[in-house]
């Protein structure tokens, strides 16, 4: 027996032989690998790098580049070296720190085959006018064309590597169920068409841990350049993040009148969205909300007043720029004066250029000059501009060209004449007012011929990704033109840190700091001081605040959100009761209102027939005025433009947005725990055309 378990000594060198060939071959490969690596790079080296020293400190990133032009973030096995550190010494993680010292440093960065170094200065003024000296430190380039890792880059990508660079499809569903973990089919996909980004929706990131883990699973996926992974958390009734801040919204933020409230609302989504990986965000949106009649923008927009857009949206955009996460300024040239939602038609703005750069363009141009990363086209013609027309694939009709399709919009006017060099990403081209009328394969090649530069979730993406092979292989789309797009891309992402890692930080440090950051109780002030300065007190017949004994009852009366009302209002007096109705109440409702001592009536509209006299909701609000002889109040949820229904209520409160943060500081407007200071961002109309409340209008206590 003893002698049958045994290993025949051939058979054993044999084993030991395919062992060592099994072991050869995985290190061969894993040194195959290593010999691509043609070079070691410092990233702040790299001309479209941006470096800031912060704290006498700055830390310093190495890239490993490859023979085909691809480069990563390296951090092992590196040595660090300052030549002076009398001036700066840096650590093994590559943390710079300046001693105060004047003088200059050279930092080396190196590997047993490859180094590289960069110069860092610092100087201390004893000449300040004011008497006390100022330092500042800095990083010196150095120069050479190892430093051109785009160009490089670029010059060794395939023809599909660079199309897919262009691609951001969505990965919302997949057989009908939620995308919250990834997919080994849609793995395949990042890899096979070579995305170059991805963006979420709510679908996707329900709580910290599983989004981190998400967003960490499709950058490992990316092979060999770091993917954008973006979303639209703009705040208030946009917000994607399940588990984050909502914040109460631009309107909200216009009512404020606030550039530093509407920076730090922008430097808390960034930071939430940094932690968990997500490094675009597809706001703010610049759109000039001057039609009340809009659709779709609405309390999207900071108001109708061009210079407060423009305002608060470049301090939005510097709060989330300084996170590191990439700022994307909606809509252009502008969705704002507009009665049709793109979603699914195909809005017309008819006016000139000359009125355009004064209203709707004058956002644009401001944020562009302040260095937004990135801008979104509309789905909307603007016939003054581009009177191109096109037949439709819907009905065979003439129609005008959209400005997401139109090289005179994008390249003529945002590129040439308003000088923008930032990257240009179509509005998603699943919306009606596009896919009804071109098709999927045709408006990505019209979108990218146009001048955008990324396709934003094309319908079908392996439908479009072989059009664009098709089209830049028949030359209808030069690779030219493609490899511009690629260069603004890479520059991005370069300017961003979005690169590729060797060694990804693990997910288990992710989701620590994640936890600490995303919901954190520093973002949930910023929010709380954001809605309660927003609260417009737009009309008070002596009304509010209100004074009311324990016995007296007050009644809510609503139907969309109104528990969230009910909740909020409860907290303050207890003795409130609720009454959920839609339409005219009943006999039995209208008996509860007519008991009460104060009434709190709901309103949410998000269109015209919403807030018409005749709707079933206004008919309800105008029924209790009526009946009642105890004080009416009104809440404009949403839209601030619901009192023009109802203009002889008592008192009435515009809040902007249907975040708990609105209903709290509307509870505490009304209890006077919150002095209301907001003033309209907008215009509201009387239904016969005058006007009711004028812009900037907003009474306190």
């Amino acid at each position: 027996m003893k002698t049958s378990k045994r290993i025949p000594l051939v058979l054993l060198v044999i084993l030991t032989m395919l062992g060592s060939q099994l072991t050869f071959a995985s290190n061969h490969s894993f040194a195959a690998e290593k010999d691509q690596v043609k070079d070691l790079v410092l990233l702040q080296n790299v001309p479209e790098a941006a470096t800031e020293v912060k704290d006498k400190k700055v830390t310093l990133q190495a890239l490993n580049l490859y023979e085909d032009g691809h480069f990563t973030k390296t951090s092992e096995d590196l040595d660090w070296d300052s030549s002076n550190e009398n001036v700066a010494t840096v650590d093994e993680n590559g943390v710079v720190t300046f001693t105060g010292q004047n003088g200059r440093s050279f930092i080396t960065v190196s590997t047993d085959s490859f180094e590289d170094r960069i110069a860092v200065d610092f100087k201390v003024d004893k000449s300040n006018k004011k008497g006390k000296p100022t330092s500042s430190g800095k990083v010196v380039k150095q120069k050479g064309d190892k430093y051109n890792i785009i160009s490089n880059a670029i010059d060794g990508m395939t023809m599909k590597e660079k199309v897919g660079q262009l691609l951001m499809p969505d990965f919302r569903n997949w057989n009908g169920e939620n995308v919250t973990e990834m997919l080994p089919e849609i793995e395949q996909m990042v890899k096979d068409y070579h995305l170059g980004g991805v963006i979420l929706f709510r679908e996707n990131v329900v709580t910290t841990e599983q989004t981190a883990k998400l967003v960490a699973d499709y950058q490992e996926a990316s092979e060999k350049y770091g993917l954008l992974m973006t979303i639209d958390q703009e705040g208030g009734i946009v917000t994607r993040l399940q588990s984050g801040t909502d914040m109460p919204g631009n309107m909200a933020l216009g009512a404020t009148r606030s550039t530093e409230i509407s920076h730090d609302v922008g430097q808390a989504i960034g930071e939430e969205l940094k932690a968990l990986g997500i490094n675009m965000n597809l706001a703010p949106v610049l759109d000039v909300n001057n039609n009340p009649d809009n659709p779709v923008i609405g309390v999207r927009s900071f108001g109708e007043s061009p210079q407060l857009v423009a305002e608060l949206g470049i301090a939005y955009t510097k709060g989330l720029q300084s996170t590191g996460v990439a700022a994307t300024a909606k809509h252009f040239p502008g969705h704002g004066d507009t009665a049709v939602d793109s979603h699914l038609g195909l809005p017309e703005v008819p006016y000139d250029l000359e009125r355009l750069r004064e209203v709707e363009l004058y956002p644009f141009q401001r944020a562009m000059e302040a260095g937004i990363d990135a801008i979104m086209t509309a789905h909307v013609t603007f016939p003054k501009i581009d009177d191109t027309k096109v037949i439709s694939k819907k009905d065979g009709t003439e129609i005008s060209l959209p400005a997401t399709l139109s090289h005179k919009v994008l390249t003529g006017l945002m590129r040439e004449d308003m000088g923008f060099e930032g990257l240009i990403i179509t509005d998603a081209l699943n919306m009606g007012a596009i896919q009804d009328h071109f098709g999927s394969v045709d408006a990505a090649i019209r979108a990218v011929k146009a001048g955008s530069d990324i396709v934003l979730m094309p319908v079908g993406l392996e439908e479009v990704a072989n059009g664009l092979y098709d089209a830049v292989e028949s030359g209808e789309i030069s690779e030219e033109r493609i490899e511009a797009s690629v260069e603004r891309i890479l520059t991005l992402k370069i300017k961003r840190g979005i690169i590729k890692e060797e060694n990804p930080t693990p997910i288990s440090e992710i989701i620590e700091n994640a936890n600490e950051v995303v919901g954190s109780e520093a973002h949930k002030q910023v929010e709380k001081e954001a809605a309660e300065q927003s609260i417009t007190l737009v009309k008070n017949d002596d009304v509010l605040p209100l004074d009311v004994t324990t016995d007296q009852k007050i009644v809510v009366v609503g139907n969309a959100y109104v528990s969230s009302l009910y909740d909020a209002v409860k907290v303050f007096h207890a003795n409130t009761e609720v009454i959920r109705a839609s339409g005219p109440l009943s006999d039995e409702q209208l008996s509860i209102v007519q008991a009460a001592d104060k009434i709190i009536v709901g309103t949410y509209t998000y269109n015209v027939s919403g807030r018409s006299v005749d709707s079933s909701q206004m008919q309800m609000v105008n029924q209790v005025i009526e009946s009642t002889e105890s004080p009416v109040i009104g809440v404009g949820i949403r839209n601030p433009y619901d009192i023009m229904a109802f203009p002889t209520i008592d008192s009435y409160i515009a809040q902007y947005g249907f975040r708990e943060a609105s209903f709290d500081a509307t509870a505490a407007t009304i209890f006077e725990e919150n002095t209301p200071t907001g003033l309209l961002p907008v215009t509201i109309p009387g239904l016969n055309g005058d006007v009711l409340y004028e812009f900037g209008h907003g009474l306190s206590y």
